[in-house]
């Protein structure tokens, strides 16, 4: 009788220290918000966490190149369209020179203004973004990844921006005030028709960077859309229901009262209470 009071004794023991642990691990939930404590608590929303975990980052790596394609494709056609303002000067200046009228000092300083632009067009082809580096590529487009299977290059290269039939515009302009300074008519005419398709090359370039723009906005879209779906999804699988968790605390503290309540009764009692 007496072992069999003891063993009873023991089990409740046990029974009052599971309850012990699991209002820890409760108590542990809700302060962390966390219902995942181990990765053994759930083998399968464990690892499904993990691999929610390495498409957030990629998510978050290719949303900061959106960013960063955006801003380049805003400062290329920021440059663009300054070059095709210069291009425009450019040209009515040597739609001018074409008059027979002008003198040569008036033609030395149109030469003068156009050599200018030239430079000025120069430096543009220069122009680096953010991080120092070349906006327009000296080599091939500079490609960016903006997700796993999309990658592209937002903005063109130097060479495909401010080249028009194998030639650098600049050095059309160039040309452009040779012709002037010389007074050379049909080289004059030449430059004009050169010009007319350097402006046009230009707003074509301008239209293609306007094309990647929404291109990239595109994607951020798809990309902020899919982040919050991951986070969502993750949130369901590892963070704690505060409302349901603060309610099985409440019933496990209940549970242990209870039971210690009636552990102490049973102890009260003598050795001939229980006997008898």
């Amino acid at each position: 009788m007496i072992n069999a009071v003891g063993n009873r004794m023991t089990r409740e023991i046990a029974r009052q220290r599971s309850v012990a642990d699991q209002i820890e691990r409760t108590q542990t939930q809700i302060s962390t918000q966390k219902k995942l404590l181990r990765a053994s608590d759930d083998v399968v929303a464990s690892r499904r966490i993990a691999t929610i975990g390495t498409a957030q980052a990629s998510t978050t790596t290719w949303a900061r190149n959106v960013k960063a394609a955006e801003a380049q494709v805003a400062q290329a056609d920021t440059a663009l369209g300054t070059a095709g303002n210069l291009l425009s000067r450019a040209r009515e200046l040597t739609l001018s020179a074409a008059s027979a009228s002008m003198n040569p000092a008036d033609r030395a300083s149109v030469a003068a203004e156009l050599t200018a632009i030239a430079e000025e067009l120069d430096s543009l082809a220069a122009t680096r973004d953010v991080n120092g580096e070349p906006l327009f590529a000296a080599g091939d487009a500079r490609t960016m990844r903006f997700d796993s299977d999309t990658s592209f290059a937002p903005v063109p290269s130097a060479a495909s921006a401010f080249v028009v039939g194998g030639n650098p515009i600049s050095t059309a302009l160039r040309d452009a005030a040779a012709a002037v300074g010389s007074g050379d008519s049909a080289a004059i005419g030449a430059s004009l028709e050169t010009l007319g398709a350097g402006i046009a090359h230009v707003a074509d370039q301008r239209a293609t960077l306007g094309l990647a723009a929404g291109r990239l906005e595109r994607i951020g879209d798809s990309l902020a859309s899919r982040s919050i779906s991951l986070s969502d999804e993750r949130s369901s699988l590892e963070d704690t229901d505060l409302s349901v968790a603060i309610a099985q605390l409440n019933a496990q503290n209940m549970t242990l009262e209870a039971a210690q309540a009636a552990f102490a009764r049973i102890n009260r009692q003598t050795l001939f209470d229980i006997l008898s």
